[in-house]
């Protein structure tokens, strides 16, 4: 759960909550792999964004694969603040494991920021807050070894997710 936001065109910016009802809702749970109930939340519930709105209107059927196939205006055109930022809640929520036919980048090219070197993120564990560290370095995923490996180093990790 939490405020949407978006990746365009090199930025990260919320959603205007013009529009904004469950089934859109539906749609980003579905788009983050997550399942349980959706629920749309309005007026920056889960706090206000800062940067640009890029997205407003947005009407989802329900059906939609990403936010990108749902009617909304074009981006960057809206006429919000920030006190109208758009939230979902997805709960309860599990990891839905999906078989894709395309990348990520060919489905939600607005979702995939380009991944900076030291990237973290945590894989094999029953839910997303747990799992194996890998880093991203030199276009790939590694492991991390624990040798020497501390709280503080988890605390590291955890603050950079």
């Amino acid at each position: 759960e939490g405020r949407v936001e978006v990746y365009h065109d090199g930025k990260w910016g919320t959603i205007c909550d013009d529009q904004w009802d469950d089934r859109d809702a539906e749609v980003v749970c579905r788009q983050l792999g997550l399942s349980g109930t959706p629920k749309a939340l309005s007026w920056a519930h889960y706090g206000q964004g800062s940067g640009p709105i890029l997205l407003d209107e947005v009407q989802c059927s329900g059906n939609e694969l990403s936010l990108d196939q749902c009617k909304k205006s074009d981006w960057g055109q809206q006429n919000c603040d920030h006190i109208e930022d758009a939230g979902v809640s997805c709960d309860p929520f599990t990891v839905v494991h999906r078989l894709f036919l395309f990348s990520p980048a060919e489905c939600c090219p607005f979702l995939v920021p380009p991944l900076a070197e030291g990237t973290v993120r945590l894989a094999g564990g029953r839910r997303p807050s747990e799992g194996r560290v890998e880093v991203y370095y030199n276009g790939d995923w590694g492991t991390v070894c624990d040798d020497g490996w501390t709280d503080l180093g988890a605390q590291v990790v955890c603050r950079q997710l």
